[in-house]
């Protein structure tokens, strides 16, 4: 067994040492993941971002255009000093609206106009048989936007088509706790399986 593996496997332990209450051992397990974490994290910004991207082709290069991110990069330092904590506002504001031009039309594809044309789909199949999948589909969409509106009270056939998407709501929001529950799961089975085979060595 090599050193590795001991580690790993003591650290493991002391994680698990919170399901039986918080602990000195749990926390200090938890602060050296986060360190570790942390550390790794920047090692890997500064070779494969700072470096790569944009120190190597600006100053061994000569590419002047990488000027301007550096420039901006710097600005985000004077936040530490009063007197220049307002330069730091516009590498903010870049990032921020850079952000948002890239990130909004992607997320408006992906979970707007991607759910909204799955809902667009036809009642019959090409057998001629109704699209059972479709048509719970049409009657979910319908029911669980009348949940949503609000300007009338929900009494009648609008108050029933409410209640109905009530149940379409926790439907979803019962399977996706599920599928959480169920991939922290096979996180946990992972790490029994380590110990038990890898660090203990009881399965072979």
């Amino acid at each position: 067994m090599d050193i590795g593996t001991i580690v790993a496997g003591i650290l493991t332990l002391c994680i698990l040492s919170f399901l039986y209450r918080d602990n000195p051992i749990y926390k200090m397990a938890e602060t050296l993941l986060i360190g570790v974490s942390i550390g790794y994290t920047l090692v890997i910004v500064w070779s494969t971002t700072l470096v790569d991207i944009l120190f190597e082709p600006l100053f061994s290069e000569s590419k002047l255009a990488l000027i301007i991110p550096f420039v901006l990069g710097l600005l985000m330092f004077s936040r530490f000093h009063r007197r220049t904590a307002s330069l730091s506002k516009i590498p903010i504001a870049v990032l921020i609206g850079s952000g948002a031009g890239v990130a909004i039309p992607v997320m408006l594809e992906a979970r707007t106009l991607k759910q909204m044309s799955a809902t667009v789909m036809p009642l019959i199949s090409g057998s001629g048989w109704p699209d059972i999948s479709a048509l719970v589909v049409m009657v979910g969409v319908v029911c669980t936007l009348t949940y949503f509106y609000f300007s009338r009270e929900h009494k009648g056939v609008l108050g029933k088509s409410a209640r109905l998407g009530t149940y379409f709501l926790m439907i979803f929001f019962g399977t996706t706790f599920g599928f959480t529950v169920m991939s922290r799961m096979s996180t946990f089975i992972g790490r029994m399986e380590f110990l038990l085979t890898d660090f203990l060595r009881i399965i072979k």
